[in-house]
């Protein structure tokens, strides 16, 4: 059984119409060495060190903020709580 033209000519035109998919390639490749002005980049600035954070200082003011937080979020609750118990 022959097939009509315009079936064989509309799949034609769909094989022909289907999306080429790019090849997906890394922008770096897979290891790439530093190059010098990487290297330099990396390296330790004497000039930035009395601006450098302390991991420990940092935990402690971010404890202290957390405790802090917790302590006005009681006290809000609290006086949410203790308004509506006393107006009823």
């Amino acid at each position: 059984m022959a097939q009509p033209t315009f079936l064989s000519s509309l799949r034609s035109r769909f094989r022909s119409t289907q999306p080429q998919l790019p090849h997906l390639q890394p922008r770096r490749g897979y290891h790439v060495e530093l190059g010098a002005r990487e290297k330099a980049l990396l390296e330790e600035d004497a000039a930035l060190k009395r601006f450098k954070s302390y991991k420990n200082s940092v935990k402690q003011v971010s404890k202290i903020g957390n405790v802090l937080t917790l302590v006005v979020v009681a006290a809000c609750s609290y006086e949410i709580v203790a308004l509506a118990t006393s107006t009823q």
